[in-house]
């Protein structure tokens, strides 16, 4: 039996560049723009090639945890070495300096919220238990 339509286009070094532009933030239909394809090929792609789907897998792993430690630096507070330009009197002057974030109280709700959702998500499910009388008075 043959296979029927036209051949795939797809080529094996797609897999490392797919992890790239993943790790990198690329959407499913991004990478359909850079492949030249339509994002219904990025889905048969990970469908029929193992290792394009894993590198698709590793590439936003890698970007949702550089997000998850920036959320959670943004939460509790962090310290950066920065510089200070100063102009007096025709005069530059460069200062190093520490700069400090305060934290923030919306990213360690969100970070909470995330991790320990069963404590901190907005709607909490209560279990009432007993019985309940009902009186009906008919007329």
């Amino acid at each position: 039996m043959t296979n029927a339509g036209r051949p795939s286009s797809y080529l094996a070094e797609y897999a490392d560049q797919a992890k790239k532009l993943c790790a990198l933030g690329a959407t499913d239909a991004e990478l359909a723009d850079f492949f030249q394809v339509d994002v219904r090929t990025i889905y048969r792609w990970k469908h029929e090639h193992e290792e394009f789907c894993q590198a698709l897998i590793v590439g936003k792993d890698a970007l949702d945890e550089r997000v998850e430690r920036s959320l959670y630096q943004r939460a509790v507070g962090y310290s950066f070495n920065s510089e200070k330009i100063f102009h007096y009197q025709g005069t530059i002057t460069r200062a190093e300096t520490i700069e400090h974030v305060p934290p923030d109280a919306g990213a360690a709700m969100s970070w909470l919220k995330n991790r320990k959702g069963d404590k901190w998500r907005d709607k909490q499910d209560h279990e009432h238990t007993g019985s309940v009388t009902i009186n009906v008075n008919k007329p």
